[in-house]
């Protein structure tokens, strides 16, 4: 065998290995299946002990990865799967549904989700010192990405961080930069680049994702949101559905209607006070579009909800 087949065997035994400490690292800090929250704002865990349908969520910009099991986002009509030899990359806040295809009681699905920091991206692309990627037209807000050694170990150094309470301080803005350096150098970095660049499309959508999660309430006018990031209405409109899998008015009804289902179900607010406070005129039209988003009428969806809750405490 040559000295270049021995390095790479070295190479992914290593690997194997580092991603075994990981996966026990992980087991040990997530006692439940569930998501963890860390003493580091930006890095959660989380354990599934059984193969899950779908589940409704948010996705923030962010990297899922997975040690031990299978996972897949479904965005729209993409369906993304990974496990521990790929990982879930996205660039924008998109609403998914996630599932888990691998996992038992005996090895459950267990990962992390590292989320991401579009100034520390520009940043590092502005700095200009990052190999240019092959050229690739980014046309999504997810990709799946190879896992690599190289981002592996950075990430297993924060994991194990949360083990030092007093060393994070100082030590994760540093691992945080390593982080993002090795994404803009992964397979995906395209993608990344779309979104953290200043002059680009992706940029600009990403902006308006801000001002629509903070004015969800507000009658929207796309010509105005577009002339707001400077885009004309129909490029917007284009963009903005190529990266989300949804319209804009689309994406506005499903922030309000999450919006006014946390307020049902935490603040024990009724539906019609709900329905205003998110923008809803029409306590009708509010149940109508939240009985065909959640499956079931609002008073019947949050008795769900907190029975299932109930139950699995």
């Amino acid at each position: 065998m040559g000295d270049t087949a021995l390095s790479t065997l070295a190479k992914g035994s290593a690997t194997r290995a580092r991603l075994q400490t990981l996966t026990n690292a992980i087991g040990h800090l997530t006692p439940a299946s569930g998501d963890f929250p860390t003493a580091i704002a930006d890095l959660g865990l989380l354990r599934r002990e059984a193969p899950s349908p779908p589940v409704m969520c948010i996705l923030a910009p962010s990297i899922v990865l997975v040690v031990q099991g299978a996972k897949e986002m479904v965005i729209g009509s993409d369906v993304y799967p990974y496990d521990t030899t790929r990982f879930l990359i996205t660039s924008l806040d998109v609403p998914a549904n996630s599932a888990v295809t691998l996992a038992s009681a005996d090895a459950p699905c267990l990962g992390l989700v590292f989320k991401l920091d579009l100034r520390t991206l520009t940043e590092l692309i502005a700095q200009g010192d990052l190999p240019t990627p092959k050229a690739r037209t980014v046309g999504k807000s997810a990709g799946i990405a190879s896992l690599t050694s190289a981002l592996l170990d950075p990430l297993a150094r924060l994991v194990d961080l949360l083990q030092e309470s007093d060393a994070i301080a100082v030590l994760w803005p540093l691992l945080q930069r390593e982080i993002h350096f090795r994404l803009l150098t992964c397979d995906q970095a395209p993608l990344l680049r779309h979104i953290a660049s200043v002059d680009s499309q992706g940029y600009r959508i990403g902006k308006a994702i801000d001002w629509l999660k903070l004015n969800y309430a507000t009658a929207l006018r796309v010509e105005d949101l577009a002339a707001r990031v400077q885009m004309s209405a129909p490029n917007f409109h284009l963009h903005f559905r190529n990266l989300t899998s949804m319209s804009p008015l689309q994406y506005q009804k499903w922030l309000r209607l999450n919006e006014a289902r946390r307020l049902m179900l935490n603040d024990h607010q009724d539906a019609a006070s709900a329905a205003f406070k998110v923008g809803y005129e029409s306590p009708s039209q509010f149940s109508r579009e939240y009985g065909r988003l959640f499956g079931a009428p609002p008073k019947k969806d949050i008795a769900r909800m907190r029975s299932q809750a109930l139950a699995a405490s």
